[in-house]
């Protein structure tokens, strides 16, 4: 058989570097498999494992030495692992060095990752977390600080929490300018509420009354909280911020200043956020649903053998507990949702659906046109053109699909459901239950607390499941 031309041997090049890039890739949920399972099973020391692992670490104690695309992502995973452990002060260090990298990756430029997006996956890229992520990012960090009971540093968080508020409410993922919704126009991100309760809370403490109703005023644009009706009235007397959900809170009437009572404050996260999973979806029904983000000619996908999508799609994360009550001395206490995370998940991401399959169709019709490229030398063959050519095409369709790892990256340890609660209790000590349930049965905390005249306690129950 006569030695194989020009063109073929090039053809071929392109296959093998489809091959070796294909080859053992697996994908992001894929690699923290291990680590969902273990907190699924309550078992967050074998989980901290898992994480460490990916990170390169031998312990939570060690932070990473080099810094990868994903490794801002697993120090999210490993901050919420100690979060729910109680290791409060590891938990905020990774949270906090984790946003400082993903503000970096923002601003970063990525030649090498853009190019690896065109063709073969949006993976190839550095993270960047959407807004769901950002914001409980620095809610969950403000509550480290509280349960450390170290209100300056809450404060500090706190500000970091509003400079990323202000932007995300500001615009929206369309750059649309946003308001109340009042007007016609978009109504503010829900994302901010957990955060805002939690620092309007930090600001009472620290006696700055105007700024504590601003936040409480962020809150409520989010939910009607009943738990703030007490500390918005009673911070009315000493702050002349109103808005028309202060308004609606005071109705009307005018307040005396109050000291503060003594409170418990109760956070509770339940369940984990949907994740990213590899799907396959046939081209009609991809084309359909994104035309209009697909770039390319699509016709050369007339004679592509391999007429599938492949996408990362949002799949539950199969948690065990859903809920969740909350009993103080033998006296069950509503629990308020102060953040849905799992619906604002899904939400984003069926935003943005039509986008993510358009660019996977769009590096299908890459990968096309390169299996093109493939069956054209194998035809100028001078004996079998045609046979090598078909080959050559399915070869290097088939290669390059093999090496389109769906971008399945995401928080995947975030709790699916923060519920709060604020308790005036009088000073002195205090049982307190928690009761997480779902699908899974059901778990019980119980925990005994002192607390002060005119103070307050912070409990935190993390679940992870």
């Amino acid at each position: 058989m006569p030695a194989p031309s020009a063109r073929l041997r090039a053809g071929l090049a392109a296959l093998s570097l489809g091959l070796a890039l294909g080859t053992g890739c697996a994908t992001y949920s894929d690699r923290t498999r291990e680590a969902r399972g273990a907190a699924q099973r309550g078992d967050l020391p074998g989980a901290e494992k898992q994480v460490n692992k990916l990170l390169g670490t031998r312990s939570s104690k060690d932070m990473p030495t080099k810094w990868k695309k994903d490794t801002a992502l697993a120090l999210l995973e490993r901050g919420m692992i100690l979060h729910a452990s109680g290791a409060y002060k590891l938990s905020a260090r990774d949270l906090s060095v984790a946003e400082k990298q993903l503000e970096l990756l923002d601003i970063a430029r990525d030649g090498a990752g853009q190019l690896g997006k065109y063709v073969f996956s949006d993976s190839s890229t550095k993270y960047k977390a959407p807004p769901s992520e950002k914001l409980v990012l620095n809610a969950y960090n403000l509550l480290n600080y509280l349960l450390q009971g170290d209100l300056s540093g809450a404060r500090v968080e706190a500000k970091r929490f509003t400079v990323m508020h202000e932007y995300l409410t500001s615009y929206d993922q369309r750059g649309r300018p946003r308001g109340d919704g009042a007007g016609g126009e978009a109504p503010a991100l829900p994302h901010g509420a957990f955060g805002s309760w939690l620092a309007g809370f930090v600001f009472e403490r620290l006696g700055e009354h105007e700024s504590a109703l601003r936040y409480y005023d962020e809150a409520l644009q989010a939910r009607p909280f009943a738990s703030l009706v007490g500390p918005v009235q009673r911070l009315s007397a000493l702050a002349g911020y109103r808005s028309p959900h202060i308004d609606a809170v005071l109705g009307g009437m005018s307040y005396e200043a109050a000291q503060a009572p003594a409170e418990v404050v109760v956070v509770v996260s339940v369940g984990r956020a949907p994740l990213k999973e590899a799907r396959h979806m046939p081209i009609g029904a991809a084309i359909g649903l994104a035309h209009a983000y697909v770039t390319g000619d699509s016709r050369v996908l007339e004679r592509s053998a391999l007429k599938m999508v492949v996408y990362p799609e949002l799949v539950p994360s199969g948690s065990a507990f859903e809920t969740a009550e909350l009993r103080v001395d033998g006296q069950a206490v509503g629990l308020e949702i102060a953040s849905d995370i799992q619906t604002e998940v899904i939400t984003e991401y069926e935003e943005m659906k039509p986008k993510i399959i358009g660019a996977a169709i769009s590096r299908l019709i890459v990968r096309a046109a390169v299996a093109e490229g493939a069956r054209a030398a194998g035809n100028s063959a001078e004996k079998g053109g045609a046979i090598i050519g078909l080959f050559a095409a399915l070869a290097a369709e088939g290669a390059l699909l093999a090496a389109d790892r769906p971008d399945t990256r995401s928080w995947t340890l975030l709790p699916g459901l923060v519920l709060v609660a604020r308790v005036p209790v009088l000073p002195g000590p205090h049982a307190v239950s928690v009761i997480a349930s779902g699908r899974g049965g059901s778990e019980t905390r119980n925990y005994s607390l002192d607390v002060a005249a005119g103070g307050y306690v912070v409990l935190d129950v993390t679940t992870l499941r």
